[in-house]
């Protein structure tokens, strides 16, 4: 609800300078055929997502690699690791933090182990995994707009690289915090039976199909759009309850508001200020990416990520130099609660599961992984590209 009511209000606030004329209605329009296949795609994946744990995919995938992880704690956790990269690179981040991890904390209670390693594992990846593709992050989206490049080849092969060292930094990191949890032993529970084989069938062709069109070339929008309607129309004829709930209402109203208003400060000039502070980019080498991607983090985790990445993108003004600030602004908001939607979203699932996390010690150790994970990944960067 806060959500909803902090978009409603940045939304109306952006709205009256465009209808009073501050502002010309063409930038509203202009900004409106920009994000609404972005804003399309995330509808989309998230009835994707939503319909696919509800026929019980997620759960059948975790619950398997309990029994393949042979009772060992540490094969398990690097069985999610995996699974969460490649949920976040195919499915977006907030698909991992709203889906995921509820899904591993009810295996961390399958196995009758600690669920914090695990649950701060899935919203690390969720935030530090999302550079590789344009679909990992709404962030990403927009950027691969801006730079033209919307292929997820095109948009991988400047990114390949920060990636890597984005999802390698933490996974050490997460293993140091949580080694002595890590190196026990389990026994795993009989998996869960499935209640509904055909929608489960449906839901699994329609994921795995899903997959290589994301990366296809193809506008996302379009294959999330088509899966989405598949899975509606099967839980239709299988008889199953549908719900408007389905489309993420306070996300969406929550971004279309931090557009508006984020734009219509730009148009207005409120912004200017910004560009000293992204400083020379890629031509002023690695500690130009550096100031790049360190203002990033820092406005992503003052403000959340989103709108420091709207402030930041006019003075980022070649590809690389925009990387740099994905860096920051994806891999860095590890740090404050509200650095990130999809960290919120996996509070509330923690929240509604009964596990409780201390923000003083998540905070204290993404002070410490936040920093060297945007270095390294920026050392990546400037390796490959500067």
């Amino acid at each position: 609800m806060r959500l909803v009511l902090i978009g409603a209000a940045l939304l109306a606030a952006g709205l009256v300078a465009f209808l009073t004329g501050a502002v010309p209605v063409d930038d509203l329009v202009a900004l409106l055929a920009r994000i609404g296949p972005v804003l399309g795609f995330v509808v989309g994946i998230t009835i994707v997502a939503e319909l696919a744990a509800d026929a019980g995919l997620f759960r059948w995938i975790a619950e398997r690699l309990a029994v393949l992880a042979g009772g060992r704690d540490w094969l398990l956790w690097l069985a999610v690791v995996l699974l969460a990269v490649a949920s976040t690179v195919f499915l977006s981040l907030d698909t991992t933090a709203v889906l995921l991890t509820p899904v591993v904390i009810t295996l961390a209670q399958h196995v009758r182990v600690s669920p914090i390693p695990f649950a701060l594992t899935t919203i690390w990846l969720a935030n530090t995994a999302s550079l590789l593709l344009p679909v990992s992050n709404l962030t990403n989206l927009l950027a691969a707009q801006a730079m033209g490049r919307t292929d997820p080849a095109s948009f991988a092969a400047l990114t390949w690289a920060p990636a890597i060292a984005a999802i390698v930094v933490p996974v050490a990191l997460l293993f140091l915090l949580g080694r002595r949890e890590l190196l026990a032993r389990y026994e795993p529970d009989a998996p869960t039976p499935v209640e509904d084989r055909p929608l489960f069938v449906v839901a699994g062709v329609v994921v795995l199909l899903l997959l290589p069109a994301l990366v296809s070339g193809v506008e996302v929008w379009i294959p999330a759009a088509i899966a989405a309607a598949v899975l509606l129309v099967a839980f239709a004829v299988r008889g199953r309850s549908l719900s408007w709930r389905l489309v993420p209402w306070p996300p969406l109203v929550f971004a279309l508001g931090l557009f508006v208003a984020v734009d219509a400060a730009h148009a207005l000039g409120w912004t200017a200020w910004l560009g000293p502070l992204v400083g020379p980019g890629v031509d002023g080498g690695f500690p130009g990416l550096l100031q790049a991607a360190g203002v990033g983090a820092v406005s992503a985790n003052a403000i959340n990520n989103l709108p420091a990445y709207l402030l930041l993108e006019p003075y980022a003004h070649d590809p690389v130099t925009l990387v740099a600030v994905l860096i920051g602004v994806n891999a860095g908001v590890l740090v404050t609660p509200w650095a990130s939607l999809a960290t919120l979203l996996w509070h509330s699932r923690l929240v509604s599961m009964g596990v409780s996390i201390s923000w003083p010690k998540f905070a204290l150790a993404g002070l410490v992984a936040a920093p060297l994970t945007v270095v390294a990944a920026t050392a990546a960067l400037w390796a490959v590209h500067g």
